[in-house]
């Protein structure tokens, strides 16, 4: 389904799902997980937490943190939104920023994981997107397909760090599009409206299947690997279309990553670069590793980039968004 921008189809007056408030994630609102594929949490990060955030996202992009791959470092005299503007997305925050990391466990998205996935939650990436004015959106597609967990169990949580808007380029959905539990082909593509990932194609749905997810800075998305979602540029005159994108999945599930080494077997395979955020992690006795580097996603401006990092970034993190 490659479509053109149709910003004002849906109204945001009138949301055609149920939000939450963190008060009420309950039954209901695992009922509506269940049914749609995602659930929406009103107030899940408060406007300080949002702001701590934001100011986080300077220091990363200034590389206060360090360097990272395809990373350009500030000219001298370069403003905060000259250098925000530059990125689009960053892998890996929580490997350098201490508050990426301490986000990874907010209590926000453990009370919603541990009703959708389990007790035992463990996080295995994490995406910072800046999404400045004139930047492009990501195609349709799943996470799934990207992180394979053994039992189906993988769950983004997509924090809003600005409003997300129509305008803006906010996140796009196809409420019960994870049912079937098929992994859509994938093709790469020449729409200039999205980034280098790839495209999912040939799935039985239509543009009047899709919906955007318009919310207010502080909210939350959850939603299931297979559920498909997309968002388009930010097409607004200016400012940004933040977001904190985490994935997470159920500590038992193991995780085929990455292809066996000599002498692994596809069947044990199991990624350990991991961070437990709820419960307890039956395979503690593996131990874990720290191997995943930040970097930086090309986006498509001037060209793609090397085209061998861009393989090794689709095949190894989930877009977003």
């Amino acid at each position: 389904m490659n479509t053109p921008d149709k910003p004002d189809r849906n109204s945001a007056a009138a949301p055609p799902f149920p939000r939450f408030n963190r008060s009420q994630i309950g039954d209901d609102a695992v009922a509506s997980y269940r049914e749609n594929g995602f659930v929406v949490v009103n107030d899940a990060f408060t406007a300080g937490e949002v702001a701590e955030f934001r100011r986080e996202a300077v220091k990363i992009c200034r590389g206060e943190y360090g360097t990272m791959r395809n990373f350009v470092p500030p000219a001298p005299g370069e403003s905060d939104d000259d250098v925000m503007r530059r990125h689009l997305c960053i892998h890996m925050p929580h490997k350098i920023s201490p508050v990426a990391f301490r986000y990874l466990s907010h209590k926000a998205i453990a009370d919603v994981l541990t009703r959708v996935i389990g007790p035992n939650v463990k996080c295995l990436q994490s995406l910072l997107f800046i999404k400045a004015a004139g930047k492009p959106g990501q195609a349709w597609h799943q996470d799934e397909g990207y992180i394979p967990t053994r039992d189906r169990s993988l769950t983004a949580a997509w924090i809003a760090l600005d409003d997300a808007t129509l305008e803006n380029g906010c996140l796009w959905v196809i409420p019960g599009s994870h049912q079937s539990g098929v992994i859509w082909p994938q093709r790469k593509h020449d729409d200039t409206r999205f980034d280098c990932t790839h495209e999912a194609h040939d799935f039985p749905y239509t543009e009047r299947d899709e919906v955007p997810v318009v919310i207010p800075a502080g909210a939350m998305v959850v939603f299931n690997g297979y559920l498909l979602h997309r968002s388009l540029p930010n097409r607004a005159p200016g400012g940004y279309r933040r977001s904190l994108v985490t994935h997470y999945m159920s500590a038992e599930s193991l995780l085929p990553w990455h292809a066996p080494k000599p002498g692994e077997f596809m069947g044990t395979l199991d990624f350990r670069d991991i961070v437990m955020v709820a419960g307890r992690d039956p395979y503690a006795w593996k131990g874990t590793v720290d191997v995943s580097r930040p970097h930086i996603r090309p986006t498509r401006e001037g060209g793609c980039g090397n085209p061998k990092h861009n393989v090794a970034d689709s095949d190894k993190a989930a877009g977003g968004r």
